[in-house]
Formats: structure tokens, sequence, C-alpha cells
């Protein structure tokens, strides 16, 4: 497991040290929130959920300008700043105690903790050779995932005592947690800024490149998954089926273990876009032969027989979230011209955002109203979506190709199976 989470030695482990220092923060910061804001400083359910709407909103905003500030003053740089704003808003929970400021401190968290992200990632395809960036991009999710476990055991025990010191104890750490994680990103080295483009240079905005659009939209459908997990997944297991609820436990460690153990022997089969598109395609149909396990879980059995099915369905649905997310990251660093990472990964992390935003009201209705025909139809969209960006990446290498005058090397690519 410790080999599953440290990289080589140089900018990608320090990269990873970061991601696991913030993450663990964060981890503690998510199992403690809601409980903290409606019980101690008393907000409504319904507020918090407006509160967060409204955060998680402007930051979709302002995603790609700050992309654009990311590319123009250089990525390294603003992945601290953007940390730094995110460990000052959860810094402020510990006095901040009015819808209004809630608001306030809640957007400037989301957008520090999103942006950061993404300069992260331009910061990375900046240090790191293109064809290690999946590699690596896969050793940091495992430090993704190990640190929000970890982070979320301290949540537990933050639970456990369930006093107004300790979850503030637990937003400090989250404080602390960004701010350590700005110290160790400005270890690595600096990415050389981009220079203005001409004014009269076309095709210089993500919203112009249309295959990496229809990509980022594609791959929206296809992180569903998270939403799915956190809100819908529970409430279909309370309504639908005789499981016991301790089996949300147990199909969380397993998915973040897996994901921790894994996902970089995962990652290891994508090499290029031809096999990431292969790699997106196997994951969108294990998406989707999960919810079609899901929806037999509901079917009136025994309590033991919805367990096991249940657990069957989110280990089968862990595979393909590791096929997914190891195809679509090679993807969208491939598709994205040299120099203006930090807008386009923005732009392609704003999925996330979105299935955030959406993804809650739109699988309740879909799977918890309509049972498990709505478990079918999810399952077809993830495995047309994922079928759907074989051609479109394609249609990305040649707008790449011809944009950059490299020609030959998309056009060889495109003539390879899209296939086993």
């Amino acid at each position: 497991m410790i080999k599953s989470l440290v990289p080589p030695p140089g900018p990608a482990r320090t990269l990873a040290l970061a991601q696991l220092i913030s993450r663990t923060g964060d981890g503690a910061y998510y199992v403690t929130a809601a409980l903290f804001f409606t019980q101690v400083v008393g907000l409504s359910a319904a507020r918090l959920g407006l509160g967060l709407t409204i955060a998680w909103t402007v930051a979709l905003v302002l995603g790609v300008p700050l992309g654009h500030v990311t590319d123009r003053r250089g990525a390294r740089g603003t992945a601290a700043f953007f940390f730094l704003c995110a460990a000052a808003a959860v810094g402020s929970y510990l006095v901040v105690r009015s819808f209004p400021l809630f608001v306030l401190a809640a957007s400037l968290y989301a957008v520090g903790q999103r942006s950061g992200s993404a300069a992260q990632q331009a910061l990375l395809a900046g240090v790191v050779p293109k064809e290690q960036l999946t590699k690596v991009r896969a050793f940091l999710q495992a430090s993704y995932n190990a640190g929000l476990s970890v982070g979320a055991a301290l949540g537990g025990i933050v639970l456990l005592f369930d006093t107004r010191e300790a979850y503030l104890a637990a937003f400090a750490l989250n404080a602390c947690g960004f701010a350590v994680a700005s110290l160790v990103l400005m270890r690595a080295p600096a990415v050389a800024p981009t220079p203005a483009a001409p004014k009269d240079e076309k095709g210089r905005s993500v919203f112009q490149d249309r295959p990496y659009v229809a990509v980022s939209l594609l791959n929206l459908v296809l992180v569903l998954h998270v939403p799915l997990i956190d809100v819908a997944l529970p409430l279909w297991i309370v309504g639908h089926t005789e499981a016991p609820k301790w089996v949300l436990s147990v199909m969380f460690v397993l998915n973040t273990l897996a994901v921790v153990v894994f996902q970089v022997r995962v990652a290891r089969g994508v090499t290029d876009l031809t096999s990431a598109a292969r790699y997106v395609v196997r994951g969108g149909l294990l998406l989707g032969a999960g919810c079609v396990v899901f929806a037999f879980s509901g079917s009136g059995g025994s309590a033991w027989s919805a367990v096991l099915l249940l657990i069957a369905a989110a280990g089968v649905q862990t595979v393909g979230e590791m096929a997914q997310m190891a195809g679509t990251w090679e993807i969208s660093f491939g598709l994205a011209p040299d120099g203006r990472h930090g807008q386009y990964q923005a732009f392609f992390g704003s999925g996330l955002t979105v299935a955030e935003i959406v993804g809650p009201l739109a699988l309740t209705g879909l799977l918890v109203y309509w049972g498990a025909p709505g478990w079918i139809l999810l399952g077809a969209l993830f495995a047309a979506a994922g079928f759907a960006m074989v051609p479109v990446v394609k249609w990305g290498e040649r707008r790449l190709a011809a944009t950059t005058g490299a020609a030959g090397a998309p056009v060889a690519a495109e003539q390879q199976p899209a296939m086993d």
C-alpha cells in the first residue's frame, strides 16, 4: 500500500505530499461540517444547502477566468495562493456565526479549493513529462483518497466527542492543512507563465475548443458516480432495500482502500489518447453494470442478499471509477494545448462541480422516486458516455494537430482500433 502512495522522488512526490496534507484536513471537514453548522451555528438544513449551492456556483463561474490567471501568472504561485485562500476561509469558520458571512466564507473556500486544485493540475503538467502524467496523477489520486480516509477517521473522533471545541479543532486542522500544503507546493519547480496572446489570434479560449468542451461534458456524465455514492445511494438503501445502514460504511471503506491500493496499477495501461479512450469505454460499461446490480438490490429479497448485491455493485463501480479516471486524466491533459493547462484543467474540473450541484437533485428523482428503471437508465447513460468518448477524442486529436501543426502523430493514433 505504501508503494501506491509514494511516487518517485522529485516534483511528483512534492505534489503528492501536498495532496495528502490538504485532503487530510478536508476529510475531517467533510465529516463534521454539516453537523457543526446546523447544531452549533444554528443554520437550518435548507439554509445550509442554499449557502453551499451558492458557494459552489460561484466557484463554477470563476473557474475558467481564474484558470486563465493561473496560466498568465504561473501555476506554482497561484496554486499556493488559492490554497491559502481556502485556509483563510476555513479558519474564518471559527468565528462565523451568521448566514451572510457563512455564504461569503463558503464561497471563498469553494473558489480556493477548486481553483487551487486546477492550478495544481497545471503545475503537474508543467513539471512532469507528458508520458508520465497519467501515472503521476494516479499517485496523486491515491494520496487524495488516503488523506480523505485519515481525515474522515479524525472527523469520526470529533463526532464521538460532539462538542463545540472538537468541531473547531477539526476546522483548525483543515485550515492548517491547506496552509502547510501551500508551503509544500512552493518547493516544486516554478512553471513559466504563458505570455498574453495577440488580440487577433483565434482559438485561445477553452470555450472555442469544441472537442474539449464535448469531452468535458461527457466526463460530467461519468462523474455523476460521485453524488451517486454520497447522496442518492444512502437514500436508496434506506428506502428501497432491506440492507442495514452500516453497509454504507463498508462500501465507502472498500471504495477508498481499493483506489489507494490499485489506482496506480490500473493507470499503467493508459499510455496515449487511444488507450485512454478505451479505458473510458470500459469504465462507462462497468459503471453501467454496477447500476444494474444496484437495481436488483431493491427487489425485495432478504437483508443479507441486499448487502451482498450492494457490495458487489459497489465493487464493480469502483473498478469502473478507476478505469474512467485513468482514461480521462490522460485525455484532459493530452488534448490541452501547452501553456493553457490552467484554464483547460479548470474547465474540465468544473464538470465535477456541476455534478455536485445538480447531481443530488437529479439522481434522487431518478433513482429514489423512479426506482429500478431509473438505475437502468443511469447505467445506459454511463455506457453511452463511455462509448461516445472514442470519436470525440479522435476529433480533439485532429483539432490539436491542426492548431499545433503536428499532424503526424494524431493521425497515426486515429488509425489504431478503438477497442481491444
